[in-house]
């Protein structure tokens, strides 16, 4: 038996949705405007994962998610991705705000290749069910759920196809129905959703079945119970065990670090009705592969090849020919101005670790050009950043905030290891910024307090950066990233 802990993951995994497939689990979750997309991640306990794939690369372009000028993708892109495996193919089905299309990625593996096609139509929060009669469904929508049969390629709706409101959440100014998880189980249908607490901010799980896709939809609140740290349980599916147990993975918010992944197990009374168990800490499951080892979800990187590890995301689309890792070093160029750490292009990104994390990066500076800032962030809305800045030809080690520089004094010296160090809550969250000297930490500059601002909607990162308010070209060698 494999024992762990909730959440299951502990950082920003949002909008999980799992399937097993053989003896493997694969889940794909929300990236948003974070490149490449789409992420997909393993395991073989539900309990333990690591990544396997991205879906894309970059999903479209466009100034938005090119991060172009002012543009930008914040609080848009991809998600609440569906996951599905049908007749030896993969499917990855998601909207993305900005571009107001909806997406299906299919592939042979979840390792890719992955091709791209449209669905026509605009469907939020959606799941897609292939019934055993051949027939495809995508369930969607918020309050009102509707289902709409699609053609068999999955394009568009199917013309005279089903196609009906089935469930309506309350009238009310509380967040209705959403989160869509659709399922076919013993030939009874299912649908998963999200909303909350009339009167509080507290999510809650709900349940319904039904005999027929046009029958009475039964069924209501199934989770209501806040784990610690959290405001309740939030969207997520279902899946079953070799071994025939079954398992809700459903996320939680975590305050500034995100939304994460947590197990609950469920089964189904005599009636066909989903029942969970009250949400716990602690979890346990059998694997079907108990010696397999993990890779890390967090990764410390000296950068040895030109290829990123899979936990590296950049912040909106890179422009590959504006940065390079190999021999040691990532290196940034800048290539347009910006007005702060917000609008830098290729900012490498890892995701912060509930409930407290710190990383270091050695930065040289000596390819500066006045103007410019490189340094390591800690990206959300209400960012910090600890770097350095050149101006009149001097370089300054620097540390500034969303509103102002705290802080500033000159550099003796144009390479610096640089420290950023993150404890968090759901209450209140703490990112100090500093640096080390002969191996010892030093605070510099004041705390910085993010919260889970839907201006981001993501959970805090961590990563190097650098951009260019003067002129550009000025480059930024980074090594020996270390995450503790």
């Amino acid at each position: 038996m494999i024992k762990g802990s909730n959440p299951i993951i502990n950082c920003d995994m949002p909008d999980p949705d799992v399937i097993r497939v053989g003896d493997t689990y694969y889940m794909c979750s929300t990236t948003m405007y974070y490149m490449p997309g789409a992420v997909i991640l393993r395991s073989y306990d539900l309990i333990n994962w690591e990544f396997c794939s991205h879906v894309y690369e970059t999903l479209e372009d466009t100034p938005r998610q090119n991060l172009d000028g002012e543009n930008h993708a914040y609080a848009n892109g991809m998600w609440a991705p569906c996951l599905r495996h049908h007749d030896g193919r993969f499917y990855v089905i998601f909207i993305a705000n900005d571009t107001r299309k909806t997406y299906c990625f299919t592939s042979e593996s979840p390792e890719g290749p992955w091709s791209k096609s449209y669905i026509d139509g605009f469907y939020h929060d959606c799941s897609v069910l292939f019934d055993d009669d051949g027939r495809v469904y995508i369930m969607y929508g918020n309050r009102n759920i509707r289902i709409t049969e699609l053609k068999p390629d999955l394009s568009a709706p199917l013309e005279g196809g089903f196609d009906k409101v089935v469930i309506r959440d309350a009238p009310g100014d509380f967040l209705g129905y959403e989160g869509s998880h659709f399922y076919k189980v013993g030939g009874r249908y299912y649908a998963f959703f999200i909303h909350a607490a009339q009167g509080e901010w507290r999510r809650i799980e709900a349940a319904y079945m039904a005999e027929s896709l046009d029958g009475e939809w039964t069924g209501g609140d199934v989770i209501s119970y806040c784990l610690p740290d959290t405001t309740g349980v939030a969207q997520g599916g279902i899946v079953d065990t070799p071994d025939g147990r079954w398992f809700g993975v459903i996320f939680a918010d975590r305050g500034a670090a995100g939304r994460m992944p947590n197990l609950v197990p469920m089964h189904f009374d005599e009636t066909g009705f989903p029942v969970f168990d009250t949400p716990t800490v602690e979890v346990e499951n059998t694997s079907t592969r108990p010696d397999y080892k993990y890779s890390p979800i967090f990764v410390s990187d000296d950068f040895t090849t030109a290829k990123l590890n899979p936990a590296w995301e950049f912040n909106h689309n890179p422009k590959p020919e504006f940065f390079a890792a190999g021999d040691g070093r990532f290196t940034l160029t800048t290539e347009k101005l910006s007005k702060n750490v917000e609008f830098a292009r290729n900012t490498l990104t890892q995701r912060a670790k509930y409930p407290e994390c710190e990383a270091y990066v050695t930065l040289d500076g000596s390819g500066l050009n006045d103007g410019d800032t490189a340094g390591l962030t800690m990206l959300q809305y209400q960012y910090g950043l600890i770097g350095l800045e050149k101006e009149q030809g001097s370089l300054y080690l620097v540390m500034r905030s969303r509103e102002k520089t705290c802080a500033r004094i000159p550099s003796d010296s144009d390479t610096v290891t640089l420290g950023v160090r993150g404890k968090f809550s759901l209450a209140k969250s703490e990112v100090r910024f500093g640096y080390l000297e002969n191996g010892e930490w030093t605070d510099f500059g004041e705390a910085v307090y993010p919260t889970f601002d839907l201006r981001h909607f993501v959970g805090c990162r961590i990563g190097p950066f650098a951009y260019s308010t003067v002129k550009t070209g000025g480059t930024a060698e980074f090594r020996h990233f270390v995450y503790l």
